[in-house]
């Protein structure tokens, strides 16, 4: 699903309006029966039984909760409605919908002081409709007096398509902003409610589809995507009723170092919890005997170390290159560690590689000041890097930015230089594309933020290209499965309490959820 700024949504909804024949009162008539038609199905069991109140500001976000307050009341809620007075103040389209209101016999309060207010609104939920994706900038005066006064409503929030005071491009905010616990966004999700701090004012968010053609929508070329759980269901491999273990793909990880094993074992187990057939573990000797009793369903390889120092020697290369052509697919560097015979291994390993792979953590770190050499590379079977900020800062020599529109066009520009596809782990990841393309992945959780967690990630993306997935879709759905084991990690065991081996153990859950 496209990701759109408050510019793009603007212009989107000019074209529909402008070209499709479509008017700004059937948008907002769209948008807030919509809206209600949610919170009657996911929220409200008995509406006879439920109460709401609505605050509307002056704008056409108040107007779609003149709406929204329509079509609850005609449900059965008992409805309240209070908006940012006068009424010749109110823009045309949100004045036509405050008058319709006598439909349902709803009188609507003007409050022109925060005292027109009373001081507890006795109701189930609170509908947030002062300031829409339009607002740029810090709330003043009575908006910001509303704002603060519906945090302070000890009831369920609902924002209408995003919490007031939020800044829709950039998840920041200045002074007040609304704290929801559900927001319902309209036609296409907007970047700040998936960046921090926005995700966490939002709550759980829901896009509501206005009406808006297809048409309107292709010709912006908008090239930033929010992965949903959909997607994935299309491209996930299919599970043969008669299939064998040959037919689910044979995985190779070149992983582990003495100190290193867990990132070694981690990547094996959630790439077998991910569906892959057979995985085998290329790894130190040394190191092999601490593996096979970590690792139950992959099997080791032991192969030459450096002095028995428990780092791959470069003369494990040659039966490293015979065990590739065995195997759909590779993942090379999860604990590998950062001996110089095992840094050059791994860069010769991937110069000749002519299957998929993904090279994550010291592999990545094999590459600091030499990218030339994996955009060089002869082959181009699919690889995936999956660095996080410092191992994209060594490879690249740039920061990763802040702000997440810089972020998008670095991730963007660096897979279309190196050609590769590239995942750039943070809050939120991304995955970019040598196309352009980039998925912005809205699963996840802080939790997540702790040792071994980016071995997980490897396995699974690693499973799903040994299934036959392309590399652009083994790291969508790789990243957003694996950030969905965490939630479910986070939800058993709390983000402070959770480690990387629950999010393995998550797997099976979040398929299940998928």
């Amino acid at each position: 699903m496209k990701l759109v700024t408050s510019a793009e949504m603007r212009a989107i909804d000019r074209e529909t309006i402008d070209r499709c024949g479509i008017s700004g009162p059937e948008l907002m008539e769209n948008a807030g029966n919509g809206i209600a038609e949610f919170i009657l199905n996911l929220l409200i069991d008995k509406p006879k039984q439920t109460s709401c109140a609505v605050i509307c500001g002056k704008g056409n976000n108040g107007g779609d909760g003149f709406v929204v307050a329509r079509r609850l009341s005609k449900s059965g809620v008992n409805v309240s409605v209070y908006f940012m007075g006068p009424v010749d103040k109110l823009s045309p389209d949100a004045r036509l919908n405050h008058d319709r209101l006598k439909e349902c016999k709803i009188k609507p309060n003007p409050v022109t002081s925060i005292d027109d207010l009373p001081e507890e609104l006795e109701c189930d939920y609170v509908i947030d409709a002062v300031l829409g994706t339009g607002f740029a900038g810090v709330p003043e005066g009575l908006a910001a007096e509303l704002i603060e006064y519906i945090n302070g409503q000890e009831t369920e929030i609902i924002s209408i398509d995003l919490p007031s005071g939020l800044n829709a491009d950039t998840g920041q905010y200045e002074g007040a902003v609304v704290i929801a616990n559900h927001t319902f966004t309209l036609a296409l999700p907007k970047y700040g409610l998936y960046v921090t701090p926005g995700r966490e004012t939002a709550g759980f968010v829901v896009v509501v589809p206005i009406g808006i053609p297809d048409t309107a929508i292709e010709k912006f070329n908008l090239r930033t995507e929010l992965t949903m759980p959909w997607d994935l269901a299309g491209l996930l491999p299919e599970r043969k009723p008669d299939g064998h273990k040959g037919d689910f793909g044979k995985l190779l990880l070149v992983a582990g170092s003495t100190g290193l094993t867990g990132a070694a074992a981690l990547a094996s187990r959630s790439a077998i919890r991910s569906g892959c057939g057979l995985v085998k573990l290329a790894c130190p000797a040394t190191t092999q005997p601490v593996l096979a009793i970590k690792l139950t369903e992959a099997t080791t390889i032991p192969l030459p170390d450096v002095g028995k120092k428990g780092a791959l020697a470069l003369r494990s290369l040659g039966e490293i290159r015979k065990l590739a052509a065995e195997h759909d697919a590779l993942v090379i560097g999860p604990g590998l560690g950062l001996h110089h015979e095992t840094l050059e291994l791994v860069r010769r390993l991937v110069a000749s590689l002519d299957k998929p792979a993904v090279l994550d953590a010291d592999g990545v770190t094999a590459f600091t000041n030499n990218a030339d050499l994996i955009k060089n590379r002869p082959h181009d079977a699919g690889l995936v890097l999956t660095p996080h900020p410092g191992e994209f800062a060594r490879l690249t020599g740039k920061v990763v930015p802040v702000d997440i529109h810089e972020r998008i066009a670095l991730a963007r520009e660096t897979a279309h230089d190196l050609n590769v596809v590239l995942v750039l782990k943070g809050s939120p990841t991304l995955v970019a594309s040598p196309d352009l393309r980039c998925w912005l992945n809205p699963t996840g959780n802080s939790g997540m933020a702790t040792g071994g967690s980016g071995d997980v990630l490897s396995g699974v993306i690693g499973s799903f290209l040994a299934q036959g997935m392309s590399a652009l879709h083994a790291a969508i759905c790789g990243v957003y499965v694996h950030g969905t084991a965490g939630d479910i990690a986070a939800d058993l065991f709390t983000q402070r309490g959770m480690i990387a081996g629950d999010i393995v153990e998550c797997l099976p859950k979040a398929f299940e959820r998928v």
